[in-house]
């Protein structure tokens, strides 16, 4: 099961943006990177990252005891969905036309931004669903 990455919360968007950032964390390494901004407690994060291991955001692997966890999607995937909905819904435009944007002033690798590009063309740019 993969959510559908326009209903994740910001708070979930926060989280998911770490995972894509760091690769896979601990629940205690993702409230590092979350807790100076938002303040959350411990438990706040673990309750919000099973909450997301639910909807099909961020996969869980148990690791010699302690719960691991990544992003269900790359962030090429992720972003391509979220460039195309807004492109389409709110821009009214083709989505391709917002990966120049992106290349001046994201922080994607030259990687990411072909990957984006190449989903934005193939219209890949939605997270898959079961």
């Amino acid at each position: 099961m993969t959510t559908d990455i326009h209903e994740l919360s910001r708070s979930e968007m926060e989280v998911l943006k770490v995972l894509w950032r760091h690769g896979r964390l601990s629940a205690r390494e993702v409230h590092g990177h979350v807790e100076p901004r938002r303040g959350w407690a411990l438990s706040t994060t673990r309750t919000l990252l099973e909450r997301m291991v639910r909807k099909g955001a961020v996969v869980r692997e148990p690791f010699h005891g302690v719960n691991l966890y990544a992003a269900a999607v790359s962030r090429p995937v992720g972003l391509a969905a979220l460039v195309r909905d807004f492109a389409e819904r709110i821009l009214e435009i083709d989505a391709a036309a917002v990966v120049p944007l992106l290349s001046r002033d994201a922080d994607l690798s030259d990687e990411e931004l072909a990957e984006l590009e190449r989903l934005l063309a193939a219209g890949d740019g939605e997270a898959p669903r079961d």
